[in-house]
């Protein structure tokens, strides 16, 4: 099948980028010398919904050095880089994605790359799997499994598998301790405060910002914005995470509470309606919102947009908004995922990491020979080993190893 790209012609440029992201993958880069050698993917086809960028494009040769038939598209419409899909759909694989596409056509893309009845599919907040659910069962017939990384596609696909819907068994790539302890909390961390600054171009010490949610994205996001010398502002839901974040020095309120304390208001919760009109109007003048959580539905736009007197475009990736009380509060990246849509998402070198979980995980499934019941599983322990130790031997660490008399006294 052919791909649907915006232009061919972008394609070295992004050659160049996934170049660059390969030479600091050096996990993935071990993963894919053994798939050249062993074929894991041989007469199998995969399907990827993914943030298309120089990173998973690289997971996606991979896969297709494995020897499956790999068709990508993307997971955010924002998200999606061009040159970079150019550069992909040369190398062998199949592309339905645009930057900027519309609902519509993001929703085709995946339909274009589900009904080539795959074998494995890898998710990036579970629309993959809603319509092999909910709309076209028949394109499921010959799933034996899949990957999910996302806290959000993770909470959908709970959700499924505790009410006897699922289909197919998925790996939860996102609790896996390779991913939430590397991915969620530096990789956020620094992506976001680099989506917001290249975005703004404004001073963050001093401001204050305010975080909702503090999960191990929440607390990655946190942390770096009282490294630049923010005053934080932590909103929660869960009492849990609340000690934890006053524990490390933030100062803890309800949204109504520092809705006009707030320069910043950054959302990582994975829930809708976290900032809604009513707090919007408690906003000081010049506040900017955005969100870091997978869909755009944690700031309600929408309201936002219904609620206001006129909007218009401030610069790129920034919308102000003109309040029925006369203040003018300011939407980044249109309320998507501020460190994809408005930047190149996490660095390198952790992804490499989160990519080497997705790609083991998605050859144990596609050499699975037995029926796996529908369900969904934790990444086996020894997968996150193995990702650790070569992430340690790419860095040039040695570790201690226990001895036998340390292993008989801790486990018997």
């Amino acid at each position: 099948m052919s791909s649907i790209i915006k232009d061919q012609f972008l394609a070295p440029q992004g050659a160049q980028k996934i170049e660059w992201a390969r030479r600091h993958m050096a996990v993935l880069a071990g993963i894919a010398v053994d798939f050249q050698r062993t074929q894991p993917f041989k007469g199998l086809r995969v399907a990827l919904s993914i943030h298309l960028e120089a990173k998973t494009a690289y997971l996606a040769q991979v896969l297709h050095l494995g020897g499956a038939e790999v068709y990508a598209t993307g997971s955010n419409p924002l998200s999606t880089q061009d040159d970079v899909c150019a550069a992909l759909s040369e190398s062998g694989v199949t592309v339905y994605a645009t930057h900027a596409c519309t609902d519509e056509e993001y929703h085709d893309y995946l339909c274009r790359a589900l009904s080539t009845l795959p074998h494995v599919i890898i998710d990036d907040g579970g629309d993959m799997v809603h319509i092999l659910h909910e709309e076209h069962p028949e394109w499921a017939v010959n799933v034996r499994g899949g990957c999910e990384e996302t806290t959000t596609g993770v909470i959908r696909l709970r959700n499924r598998a505790q009410a006897g819907t699922l289909k197919f068994p998925m790996y939860n790539i996102n609790d896996a301790d390779c991913k939430h302890l590397f991915d969620n909390r530096y990789g956020t961390g620094q992506s976001v405060w680099d989506g917001i600054m290249r975005t703004t171009n404004l001073n963050v010490a001093g401001s204050t910002v305010v975080v909702a949610g503090y999960g191990w994205c929440g607390k990655g996001v946190s942390m770096r914005a009282k490294g630049l010398g923010a005053k934080v502002i932590v909103t929660e839901v869960d009492p849990v995470n609340a000690i934890e974040a006053i524990m490390d020095g933030f100062t803890v309120l309800p949204m109504t509470d520092a809705a006009p304390l707030g320069d910043l208001f950054i959302t990582v919760t994975g829930c809708k309606d976290v900032v809604t009109p009513a707090h919007m109007l408690l906003m000081k003048e010049g506040a900017m919102m955005c969100n870091a959580g997978h869909f755009d539905v944690e700031v309600d736009v929408a309201g936002l947009r219904e609620m206001a007197a006129s909007s218009s475009e401030i610069r790129k990736n920034i919308e102000g908004f003109v309040l029925e009380n006369g203040k003018t509060i300011y939407l980044l990246a249109q309320g998507r995922l501020v460190n994809l849509a408005a930047g190149d998402g996490h660095p390198v070198e952790i992804m490499d990491m989160s990519f080497a979980l997705q790609a083991q995980c998605a050859a144990l499934i596609a050499q699975e020979t037995e029926n796996t019941a529908a369900d969904l599983y934790s990444v086996p322990i020894e997968v996150d080993a193995d990702v650790a130790l070569r992430k340690l031997k790419a860095l040039g660490v040695d570790i201690d190893s226990l001895s036998e008399a340390q292993v008989t006294y801790l486990f018997g």
